[in-house]
């Protein structure tokens, strides 16, 4: 069997980026798919792997873990505990001693919200205790602005560091902000942000039961994340996404006065973002406060970062208010975190809406060089962009240069003298900014039952969740075929008259393995943990604790060879959908992990997507990928584009 390094494996995927790295032995079971003999295929795409240069160069707004390439250990040779041992002290450039005498701060971490403390280094916003007595030594200004420990790993190594919280830590924490008596006479403002892909939400039917009876919200504007990874299947994707939205709040219970609105964003590209604040200034103005409510990994704190730089924010705070922390680690934020929100003034809204106009009118040949540079990694990143601007700029002090001409006046045997710098204070809010400011919260995310991700490592979880766009691959099966994505899912065709369409929509690092049904149990035996099918890894041992594949079994009938009938959703992990033929009834068999939920969309949410390919790969049963071009929604185009 031919060996290939993994090197020259990438250096192919790159070369050839729709071509499917394949495995063939000889005598085999007939092909799948196509005409050759062969017992299974892995189909996984490398080349949409950031480039470390690529992912250095980019401009970061926010605070990320690390993206590009890491070499990382092999599997099963560090163990978690060693790891999480070297992330908390050497890999974090602090030691990580406690101290249980130190009372906490009642100052919280500017990252995730959490109380900062030195007393016990399992719990929510632990600071080493030397670095902690350091911060307090300049009294309490001293914390405000820090992060915890936990924090600066994840944003500066992406690693997450375990932590002992209770199960329904976060949903007590937003039952009780919620729960608080109104302020300005007025109920809050729920903006509940919902991650497009993982349709049905899981939370939002617990919304009613969340906010409990005689909670005095305001209404509840639904916010419809991360459509920047979604190909456009078909003209008009984003209205149907729109009314699939609406249908899931009208199940919920949320309907007529309560549902203020329905909007579809990417938090990150920037997509849609403009238009929620119109919208927001428009309806609510400054009536009240405004709570970002949903579940874990739908993208909250990178929408409330968006925000904290757009004109929905006041122009000080910017330089006042720290950043959440965002990873794609399950619940990383543990309590509320808070910007004022900006009184829309009639003068104010004309201001942006000319501000809007002009910036419409503009091309790319109009931006700088950094908007540029910035705006070409927003669509490498996503399908939709969008350019998030501020009207209202705060005039920076002119910088003042002291001249100190001793610190120039050494001769050649002496070293410079440096003045001493003084350390520039921290900026506040005054009493008259914020004694009747409406804030804007930031809530940590209600945790997902059922959800794979909650039995997968840090690590595996960068693999599982797409963190750019994602590249639809199909493939066309016959009955007695098998189709794995990584070792998160599998999908059987169990019986049908004819060959089907297959297409996985999932982060474009999940490999898809295409096998026969009387392989299938061997290939997981062998292979689950292992590099051939990926997540999960770490060998026998973390196979040892990861839960067996149950199954579920699923007849369809297929509506025409150009749109899918169901998507097969296998949790968090992605879904596959299924195009047929007419009328063409099929059994399916597909697999997830026990514990973990299993829904058949229906209607699919890209009803379309199997159309999104190019030609058929010779002898396969893949087609070629086929990645669509990105859309600037708020720059005018060209002829040339």
């Amino acid at each position: 069997m031919l060996r290939l390094v993994p090197a020259l494996l990438a250096r192919v995927a790159r070369a050839q980026p729709c071509a499917p790295v394949r495995r063939v032995r000889r005598g085999g079971a007939a092909a799948v798919g196509g005409g050759e003999e062969q017992e299974q295929e892995r189909f996984v795409f490398l080349e949409y792997e950031p480039e470390p240069a690529e992912a250095a160069a980019a401009p970061r707004r926010e605070r990320e873990p690390k993206a590009g390439r890491q070499r990382e250990p092999e599997a099963g040779r560090q163990p978690e505990a060693r790891r999480e041992r070297r992330a908390r002290g050497i890999l974090a450039g602090i030691p990580g001693v406690s101290d249980p005498s130190v009372p906490p701060s009642g100052v919280s971490c500017s990252g995730c919200g959490a109380e900062l403390q030195c007393a016990d280094g399992d719990a929510p916003g632990f600071v080493p205790a030397e670095k902690y007595r350091s911060l307090l030594s300049e009294g309490a200004a001293g914390l405000r602005g820090a992060v915890c420990q936990r924090c600066w790993a994840l944003a500066h190594h992406g690693v997450a560091l375990r932590l002992r919280l209770p199960p329904d830590e976060h949903r007590r924490v937003v039952s009780a902000a919620l729960r608080r008596p109104p302020r300005h006479g007025r109920g809050p403002l729920l903006l509940y942000v919902l991650d497009v892909m993982e349709l049905p939400d899981p939370v939002l039917p617990q919304l009613p039961a969340l906010l409990g009876p005689g909670v005095p919200a305001s209404g509840v504007l639904v916010v419809g994340n991360k459509v920047d990874l979604l190909p456009a299947d078909a003209p008009g994707h984003l209205g149907r996404l729109r009314k699939r939205l609406a249908e899931a709040c009208a199940r919920a219970g949320l309907e007529g006065a309560a549902l203020v609105d329905v909007r579809l964003v990417s938090a990150k590209t920037g997509f849609g973002v403009e238009g929620l604040v119109s919208r927001l200034q428009r309806s609510w103005k400054c009536a009240g406060d405004v709570y970002l409510l949903g579940a874990t990994n739908s993208g909250k704190s990178t929408l409330f970062n968006t925000l904290l730089s757009s004109d929905y924010c006041k122009s000080r705070a910017l330089d006042i208010v720290d950043r959440a922390t965002v990873s794609p680690w399950p619940g990383t934020t543990l309590n509320l975190l808070k910007f004022p929100i900006i009184n829309p003034t009639c003068d104010r809204i004309f201001r942006r809406q000319e501000r809007l106009k002009e910036e419409a009118t503009k091309t790319e040949d109009d931006l700088s060089s950094e908007e540029k540079v910035y705006l070409n990694h927003l669509k490498k990143q996503g399908y939709l962009v969008g350019r998030v601007g501020r009207t209202f700029q705060r005039q920076k002090r002119s910088t003042v240069i002291d001249f100190d001409p001793d610190a120039l006046s050494y001769s050649v045997d002496e070293d410079p003298i440096h003045s001493s710098k003084k350390q520039e204070k921290r900026e506040e809010f005054t009493h008259n900014e914020v004694k009747d400011a409406r804030w804007c919260f930031d809530t940590p995310g209600i945790i997902k039952e059922d959800c794979v991700l909650n039995l997968l490592t840090e690590k595996e979880v960068k693999l599982v969740l797409p963190t750019v766009a994602i590249v639809p691959r199909t493939f066309i099966l016959k009955p007695g075929t098998a189709l794995f994505l990584a070792a998160l899912g599998r999908v059987d065709y169990l019986q049908g008259g004819k060959p089907a369409w297959f297409s996985v929509v999932a982060s474009n690092l999940l490999p898809v393995h295409i096998t026969t049904l009387s392989n299938a149990g061997a290939i997981y035996e062998k292979h689950a943990g292992q590099e051939l099918l990926k997540v999960p890894m770490g060998g026998e041992e973390r196979m040892k604790e990861f839960p067996p594949l149950v199954p579920q079994d699923i007849t369809l009938k297929g509506i025409g060879t150009t749109e899918a009938v169901a998507d097969i959703k296998l949790s968090s992990a992605g879904w596959v959908a299924v195009t047929a033929h007419a009328e063409e009834e099929l059994l399916l068999r597909a697999y997830t992990p026990k514990g973990t939920a299993l829904v058949v969309r229906e209607p699919p949410l890209l009803p379309y997507i199997s159309t999104v390919r190019g030609a058929r790969i010779a002898g396969s049963a893949a087609y070629r990928t086929k990645k669509p071009p990105s859309f600037v929604e708020n720059l005018k185009t060209t002829g040339s584009r």
